[in-house]
């Protein structure tokens, strides 16, 4: 019998499409850009698998659309672009890529704060553009780091790696989550704190949250109000997270100081967008993850996921393992 047949939505490391070619027939979007809706209807319309990215939406009608599919297999931490109550209900195992972006992560949340305090894409701009002509007292004065307040809106396995890198540089951390995580206190010397404590108190705050209805727009007008005039926003979660609007008045007013942000609301962000042209906001594509070992390592979890799905099996790295036993997951299979 034939190989199962899938579809990938884009180009994903060796690590992973290797182990995919092998034990699949795979089609394969080659554009840098992502497939159009109906490119992924008419492609995964016979497919028994899916590997999807963020951009990607998989609702309840592309599944009904794809009366094949058993398996979506997300190449991200992330996964508000998949309905996993419409997979589940529908016998359709779902997997995401979690874990091995952490340190990565959070490295590259620091290096973002690193480089807003400091200005240190200002002053190369500033090199770039043939303004440097001396050494100046009030040349692009930044914010300190060291000794410096931190606080973390999201205290998961990212927001505790980025408090692990503040402590090196003598920081207070201060957090809050909706889970109070009191072994994190103890170990890291951490302190819990209303969201609004949080704001007020932080000279960076730095955002780890998963995107939900609740945590929508969870930075406003109103807590941006909360923050100090020489505060930093950090953020490498979602862009919706941020209400773009209010960040923009913020750092207009001088409300705030400056802001650093991997993922924007809409995403890509406009290259017109005011935000991509304020002096003290940092925009950078959505790279928080993007170190070759770190990527790698997201393909082979896709790929493992995405094989174990085909073969009827808990996916690694499951989202909804209690679908299998419910319909297309255990259906018989002809290849």
């Amino acid at each position: 019998m034939g190989k199962p047949k899938v579809f990938v939505t884009r180009i994903i490391p060796s690590e992973g499409l290797d182990q995919i070619h092998a034990y699949c027939d795979a089609t394969v979007w080659e554009d840098e850009l992502p497939p159009p809706r109906e490119v992924i209807l008419q492609e995964a319309r016979d497919a028994d698998g899916l590997v999807s990215l963020l951009t990607d939406t998989i609702d309840g009608e592309l599944m009904d659309a794809c009366p094949r599919l058993r398996v979506v297999s997300n190449y991200a931490v992330g996964f508000d672009n998949l309905d996993i109550p419409a997979g589940t209900s529908r016998g359709i195992l779902m997997g995401n890529t979690p874990g091995v972006l952490t340190e990565t992560t959070a490295d590259f949340a620091f290096a973002l704060l690193m480089a807003s305090a400091r200005r240190i894409v200002e002053g190369a701009d500033y090199v770039r553009a043939g303004n440097w002509k001396t050494w100046g007292p009030m040349l692009l004065l930044g914010v300190d780091v060291h000794h410096a307040t931190l606080g973390l809106l999201g205290l998961g396995r990212i927001g505790v790696e980025m408090a692990k890198r503040a402590r090196g540089f003598d920081m207070k951390v201060i957090y809050y989550d909706v889970f109070r995580r009191e072994d994190m206190e103890q170990q890291f010397g951490l302190t819990y704190a209303p969201m609004e404590d949080v704001l007020k108190q932080a000279d960076f705050v730095s955002i780890h949250t998963p995107l939900t209805p609740e945590t929508h727009h969870l930075m406003n007008r109103q807590r941006f109000a909360l923050m100090k005039p020489n505060a930093v926003l950090i953020n490498t979660s979602r862009g919706p997270v941020v209400d773009n609007d209010a960040l923009l008045e913020a750092l207009q007013s001088g409300q705030i100081a400056g802001a650093g942000l991997d993922v924007t609301e809409p995403e890509p962000l406009p290259a017109d967008s005011p935000l991509a042209h304020l002096p003290n906001c940092l925009v950078v594509p959505h790279i928080a993850s993007a170190s070759r070992v770190t990527r790698g390592k997201m393909a082979d979890i896709a790929a493992r996921n995405l094989i174990a799905g085909l073969q009827g099996e808990a996916l690694p790295c499951g989202l909804n393992n209690d679908a299998l036993g419910q319909g297309r997951s255990t259906l018989p299979r002809d290849w």
